[in-house]
């Protein structure tokens, strides 16, 4: 069995609570709370335990605000948790936000070396893979013009491709399969296929659930902060697929019901 790669022991990540703000009339109709330090907090993920082996590829499913993306930033190391541990033994490569630390006026090709660098290559190694950095991105003499001139679409494809061709040891993705057209799609699926079968360990979020089954290895089932499954690909998703089917019924049964109209 190969070696894990992400460790997580009894991690808990809480973020400050809504529920603590107080309007200006509570205040005033009570003045001791202005001297009094609230501390309620919100439990994104409770005492979760994951391991996750070199070369595995992960799927994680769950609805929305149940800590998926949570969980990435806490293995990216962009976030840190209240209480646990994680470990993790290898260069992250995030596919998130895609182009989101684009400078807008710097070029598509000055933008694709510093990112090159920012993720960890040294500058020479990113210099010799810019023209494939381009040719992958379709772009052609866009590469040229400065980042603010681009379209949202133009912007994913060129930071996807950057990401492609910077040798991830770990990839996270969260979302981010669906860039360009339908032929640049199918590109960008192969290039991470390709890239999971030569060992990278992934781990992928998508609520494209026949994705997953086809990508991963294991899937992983998160509910309200909670690992609530892990295990092979189909038997997961066909447990999710059915809680989402009842939780719909219960839904439209009680939005179509007298009281709820």
């Amino acid at each position: 069995m190969k070696p894990a790669v992400i460790r997580m022991r009894g991690v808990c990540k809480q973020y400050p609570s809504s529920s603590g703000r107080r309007s200006l009339k509570e205040l005033l109709g009570n003045p001791a709370r202005l001297f009094r330090r609230r501390r309620e907090v919100e439990t994104v993920l409770h005492d979760f335990d994951l391991e996750i082996a070199a070369g595995e590829s992960v799927g994680v499913v769950g609805r929305n605000g149940a800590g998926k993306s949570t969980l990435l930033a806490l293995i990216l190391g962009v976030s840190f948790p209240t209480r646990g541990r994680i470990e993790v033994d290898g260069k992250c490569t995030p596919l998130l936000e895609l182009g989101a630390g684009f400078h807008p006026d710097l070029t598509g090709l000055e933008n694709a070396l510093l990112n090159g660098v920012l993720m960890g290559l040294p500058k020479r190694a990113v210099q010799e893979r810019l023209q494939q950095i381009v040719d992958f991105s379709e772009l052609g003499d866009s590469v040229h013009k400065p980042i603010r001139t681009y379209s949202d679409g133009m912007v994913v494809r060129l930071a996807f491709a950057v990401a492609m061709h910077t040798d991830p040891e770990i990839l996270l993705i969260d979302e981010v399969l669906a860039v360009g057209d339908e032929a640049f799609q199918a590109k960008s699926q192969q290039s991470i296929t390709h890239l999971m079968k030569s060992g990278v360990t992934t781990l992928l979020v998508s609520h494209d659930l026949d994705e997953l089954e086809l990508l991963a290895d294991r899937v992983i089932w998160i509910e309200a902060g909670r690992l609530r499954a892990d295990g092979d690909p189909k038997q997961v998703l066909t447990a999710y697929r059915e809680e989402c089917a009842r939780s719909n019924q219960m839904s439209a049964s009680v939005s179509g019901s007298p009281s709820g109209r």
